[in-house]
């Protein structure tokens, strides 16, 4: 019963009074460290990157007290300028905190090398599309002596070009194909030869 009749005592009252009164004080002083520390209700708006180069970044975030991290480079766009800004994350007018690290894709310096398929042997018609869908452009298409009409050579910037070398995407690829020529002339020779039998027969009647 001494330990009950205690419990309601003044002196163990004001104890408890004090103690629920630190609690409380201590309980805003974590509060009040911890929006300090975390910058809580504290919001910077994310400033547009799009087209800056890195030496502008670097000024503009500093000056909001932001930071940035490339991530990568992404596909070439012929739009930006080269080494700039080409996505970022967060986006702009996003909002964030202090010492917040802001997320960077660069353009790269230009289209990416891929390899040139092998359409040497195949026709014009099938040639072209093949290398239109792989991102490369047609240039000039000259003629060469043949009995068909199949690409017998492809160039770029004048020289010899081999399948499965690698140039960059949208290079213009120059085309030599057969006229299909040689073709014609056995075809007249095949007449000639036919028609000939036909004289012989004819003189001898």
């Amino acid at each position: 019963m001494t330990f009950f009749r205690f419990l309601f005592t003044k002196a163990f009252l004001k104890q408890l009074l004090l103690a629920v009164l630190a609690l409380i004080v201590l309980s805003f002083l974590i509060m009040w460290w911890l929006k300090s520390t975390t910058n809580h209700g504290q919001k910077i708006e994310v400033p547009s990157l799009s087209k800056l180069s890195l030496d502008v970044v670097e000024d503009k975030l500093g000056e909001l007290d932001l930071r940035y991290e490339i991530l990568d480079s992404a596909n070439y766009n012929p739009d930006y300028p080269k080494f700039s800004v080409i996505e970022q994350i967060p986006k702009a007018g996003k909002y964030v905190k202090e010492d917040r690290k802001i997320y960077l894709y660069l353009n790269p310096s230009g289209y990416r090398k891929i390899q040139v398929p092998d359409v040497i042997g195949r026709t014009r018609r099938q040639a072209e599309p093949t290398l239109l869908a792989m991102g490369f452009e047609i240039g000039k298409v000259s003629y060469r002596p043949d009995i068909s009409d199949q690409v017998k050579e492809m160039r770029y910037k004048g020289e010899k070009l081999e399948p499965g070398t690698k140039i960059q995407k949208t290079a213009v690829i120059d085309l030599i194909v057969g006229d299909e020529s040689l073709n014609r002339v056995q075809q007249e020779n095949d007449n000639d030869e036919e028609e000939q039998p036909n004289e012989n027969e004819a003189n001898e009647q």
